[in-house]
């Protein structure tokens, strides 16, 4: 039997929302009837539709605490209230940690792992004052958990927003849930400018014991579920979402002397 998660007259906001992995989680909550707000620094280049209805964006830099001060106050002025928050923002472009300025690195954390903070205490602030309280989804990396070459700022982050999650579990309890996603390689509209053409995914994907990426939707369907009823006595708790991890490499280096 088909279990649906039902969220209609509830109130998710979506960092970084607009595309690629941000977008599939906006989906997963619009099709479960929730209302979604979504915030970047820019919009979305097609709106984000299931159904018949869309998001509502708002225009804001997750790093500015004005922004986001600013930006609260208008959904509180809009909506009343917030239920849910999938922290999703976030990212970083290539480059060698022994080449990348101090400077780089800064905006790498604030992204990846101030930024979350900066919107969970907003989001908390309120839902301490709500009866029903309510949830908080942190969109993590399997690069916080594993050596982090190229990126390892970005992977140091992400490990330190896991660390984060459990922490706030426990302040924030009872009223407010905290969990993470923690995300394995993806297949967006980006995948290219990671994995290089199509065969360079193909390979990617091979070394995932399910034999393919995960899609946008896979991590939205995680973060619904985290965000749901279903959910309810899971706080604190990091789901790997990365089709079986990586095949140990010492495996394929054993069988090539045999």
């Amino acid at each position: 039997m088909a279990v649906e998660i039902d969220l209609s007259a509830q109130i998710v906001l979506v960092t970084g929302g607009v595309r690629g992995v941000g977008a599939g989680v906006s989906r997963a909550f619009l099709a479960a009837g929730a209302t979604v707000l979504t915030c970047a620094r820019r919009p979305a280049d097609e709106p984000i539709e299931v159904g018949g209805r869309s998001t509502e964006h708002f225009t804001c830099d997750v790093r500015d605490p004005d922004a986001v001060a600013a930006m609260f106050e208008r959904i509180l002025d809009r909506h009343g209230r917030i239920d849910h928050v999938v922290n999703n923002a976030g990212g970083a472009p290539f480059a060698l940690a022994d080449a990348a300025s101090p400077k780089f690195h800064q905006k790498i954390v604030e992204l990846n792992l101030l930024a979350p903070l900066l919107i969970s205490q907003r989001a908390n602030a309120v839902m301490q004052q709500q009866d029903t309280g309510g949830s908080i989804v942190m969109i993590t990396s399997v690069s916080g958990h594993r050596p982090s070459p190229g990126t390892a700022a970005y992977g140091a982050a992400k490990a330190g927003l896991d660390n984060l999650t459990t922490s706030l579990a426990v302040e924030w309890a009872p009223k407010v849930r905290l969990n993470s996603v923690v995300v394995g390689p993806v297949e967006t509209e980006l995948s290219h400018l990671h994995y290089g053409d199509a065969d360079g995914v193909a390979a990617v994907a091979a070394t995932v014991p399910l034999g393919r990426l995960a899609s946008p939707a896979d991590v939205g369907g995680a973060a619904l579920f985290l965000a749901s009823p279903m959910a309810a006595h899971i706080s604190g708790a990091a789901l790997l979402v990365h089709g079986g991890g990586e095949r140990p490499a010492f495996l394929d280096a054993a069988n090539t002397n045999h």
